[in-house]
């Protein structure tokens, strides 16, 4: 049978990829494009005083959807980034995999593996077109297409050489054949990503989610100093589960942010689409596969070179998206707080421009407690918690014009925190005001360029105040 002819991987791709599994009230403007060039000029004379010209570094703690908007904009300043994403996610075509497969969550990861994919040659565009495309709504029809593309004789192999063709064959088939293995658990390809099934092959093969995450990369063409790293580095299935300030215990990611009450149904993220939580949320935190209480919660370790970044970047970015499924995941771990409190660095919070399930009701001083909370491990196992103040980890906040989230100045200054970014927004039909990419890795980079984050006590001087 076709499905079989090439379902071990060449010898030679097989060896590269396991060796490699390794004053208060005050507000600014973002700058504009002359004060950018400025900006980056004083940056590159600065690193070429120090000997080197590398452009500035950066650590994004993210989720797999809002930051992708700017990922774009954000290469042209930097390549040097190392984007960390939770594996808890367990919505969309990722549930069925886990369902039926196990494994962590890939598709946050591979949603930013492929904004960060090579475009400049038509057989990359091929690659990642058929590495983004998704199946059909209706199961039959999807199930149809997935053996024409898994049998080779699909219209989006077209474009992509036979090395291309043979290597990402190879590990769909491998992904089916794991798939017929377990014959009692029917799989549905409704909406189901080639990428995700792709990443799924290589992960089951190599037993390592790191190798899965090299060989995307490879094959993708991401540029090697930009990094995929899940904030976890592990093989098994991770839950996320969160407590509400009136005692109520939820599992599930896709249950906390955007519940599908049991149906199997395309999940849907627009900002208005879900009912209210009963209370609001006091922490995120991870439980054992069968867990429903908080008897359940378990403590996996950060992934180490998450850990190695953070010491050395030259920026720490909190991304904007659902901020206690998509950031907060990341920072929960043990070790990630001490790293991010030891750096004098900016730490940017990029503020949402709307509310949504998981933060409705909150000022901008709320997300950055939240983000304390979840640093300090709070809430969580006394011993195993910090003390930090919230200015040991955030000390600039970026706000989209516009947006609708509360900016309490007096709170956030009684936090420490006197850097607040004004940037200019757009507006999406589906989530609302967001950052216009542009102008937001604008503001970015002349806060990178800032030495006044090296000494905090000096954050707002010579701040020219916006009326």
């Amino acid at each position: 049978m076709a499905l079989l002819a090439t379902a071990t991987p060449p010898c030679g791709l097989l060896l590269t990829a396991r060796a490699s599994a390794s004053s208060p009230g005050c507000f600014l403007r973002a700058p504009r494009s002359r004060a950018l060039r400025r900006a980056m000029a004083a940056s590159g004379a600065d690193a070429a005083a120090s000997g080197g010209s590398a452009p500035p570094s950066l650590l994004v703690f993210s989720g797999g959807t809002a930051f992708n908007g700017v990922v774009e904009e954000l290469k042209k300043v930097t390549t040097r980034v190392a984007h960390v994403l939770p594996v808890s996610d367990d919505g969309g075509s990722t549930a069925e995999i886990v369902r039926v497969l196990g494994g962590p969550a890939v598709g946050d990861i591979r949603s930013r593996c492929l904004r960060l994919s090579d475009e400049s040659t038509s057989e990359a565009l091929s690659v990642r077109t058929l590495l983004g495309h998704r199946l059909p709504l209706d199961p039959s029809e999807a199930k149809l297409e997935w053996y024409q593309i898994v049998e080779g004789e699909h219209a989006l192999w077209d474009g992509v050489s036979q090395p291309y063709r043979e290597t990402i064959r190879a590990f769909l088939v491998y992904f089916h054949n794991e798939i017929l293995r377990r014959s009692a658990e029917m799989f549905c390809f409704t909406n189901g990503s080639i990428g995700n099934f792709f990443f799924a092959g290589a992960r089951i093969f190599f037993q390592s989610l790191d190798a899965a995450i090299f060989l995307f990369s490879r094959v993708s063409q991401i540029p090697a100093e930009s990094l995929v790293l899940p904030v976890i580095s592990t093989n098994d299935r991770l839950t996320l589960g969160c407590e509400l300030w009136d005692g109520t215990i939820i599992r599930g990611q896709n249950e906390i942010s955007h519940p599908s009450h049991g149906r199997k149904e395309v999940v849907n993220k627009d900002c208005n689409s879900c009912s209210a939580l009963p209370s609001r949320i006091k922490r995120v935190f991870y439980m054992s596969s069968e867990g429903s209480n908080l008897l359940h919660e378990v403590f996996p370790e950060a992934n180490r070179t998450v850990l190695e970044q953070l010491s050395k970047v030259d920026c720490i970015v909190y991304a904007m998206g659902s901020l206690f499924t998509s950031v907060c995941p990341s920072l929960v771990l043990r070790g990630i707080g001490e790293t991010i409190a030891s750096r004098s660095i900016p730490k940017v919070l990029l503020l949402n421009g709307s509310h949504d399930r998981e933060t409705t009701g909150l000022p901008a001083s709320g997300f950055v407690t939240a983000i304390t909370d979840s640093l300090n491990r709070t809430y969580g196992d006394p011993d195993k918690s910090l003390k930090n103040l919230p200015k040991d980890y955030v000390n600039a906040l970026l706000v989209p014009k516009g947006g609708q989230i509360p900016l309490d100045v007096k709170n956030l200054a009684s936090q420490g925190i006197f850097h607040v970014v004004t940037v200019d927004s757009i507006r999406d039909a589906k989530t609302g005001i967001i950052f216009d990419p542009q102008s937001l890795i604008q503001a970015l980079t002349s806060l990178m360029s800032d030495r006044r984050f090296v000494e905090r006590d000096l954050l707002t001087e010579n701040v020219e105040p916006v009326c």
